[in-house]
């Protein structure tokens, strides 16, 4: 605030010493080339019915020496008060975001593309490779019980392999792991996907196969 302040007490001190010189005498209004009855004005705020800030607009002269140069509104039309002006909206006036208009072609198309790679991660089958835990294999009581990992199978792996194995991007929190996958063998993952994408026939959510084998 105390910045603005300050912008606005140097527009204040340049109005004050050229007011005499600059706004007052008709003649003085025809020298500049500018018509006596219509004076040339940046605007420094936003005014309903007149423009935005930064805005030239031309108003009554009369107007403007008793109701827009008091207030600061709005300084002359001349180049040290249009740099002034740029100068400031340039430091003080947030950036006006562009309005982006939704492209439904885009949106279509993206919506094929989640879909697509929804329909491969579902008819693919992941493969991992992982180390056994030996302590354990070699204390089975037989060869039918399960091999167990020397470490749990972690979202971050799963996401990693599906990158490189099937060009596909996918976030940890796409996955859901009610158990942890310790032990070699088949597991189906539930797949935690937008609504947007619709299922296959028949099917209540999306999953992803993965063989968990040894080296």
């Amino acid at each position: 605030m105390a910045h603005i302040q300050q912008g606005r007490n140097a527009l204040q001190q340049i109005v004050k010493e050229s007011s005499d010189r600059v706004l007052h005498h008709p003649i003085l209004y025809a020298c500049q080339g500018v018509r006596y009855r219509r004076l040339e004005v940046i605007l420094t705020t936003k005014i309903d019915k007149l423009g935005n800030a930064g805005e030239t607009v031309k108003v009554a002269p009369g107007y403007f020496r008793n109701h827009l140069m008091p207030k600061l509104l709005a300084v002359p039309n001349i180049e040290k008060y249009a740099h002034l002006i740029r100068e400031q909206r340039k430091i003080y006036q947030p950036v006006e975001e562009e309005e982006v208009k939704a492209d439904k072609k885009t949106e279509d198309g993206e919506a094929k593309e989640y879909e697509k790679a929804a329909r491969r991660l579902e008819n693919a089958r992941l493969v991992l490779r992982r180390l056994p835990d030996i302590a354990k294999l070699r204390s089975r009581a037989s060869k039918d019980d399960p091999i167990h990992l020397r470490s749990p199978v972690t979202k971050e792996e799963i996401v990693t392999e599906v990158a490189r194995q099937l060009s596909i991007n996918i976030e940890p929190e796409n996955l859901y792991l009610p158990t942890q996958m310790s032990t070699f063998g088949e597991y189906e993952v539930p797949l935690r996907l937008p609504k947007s994408i619709p299922l296959s026939e028949g099917k209540v959510r999306w999953t992803l196969n993965i063989k968990v084998r040894g080296k």
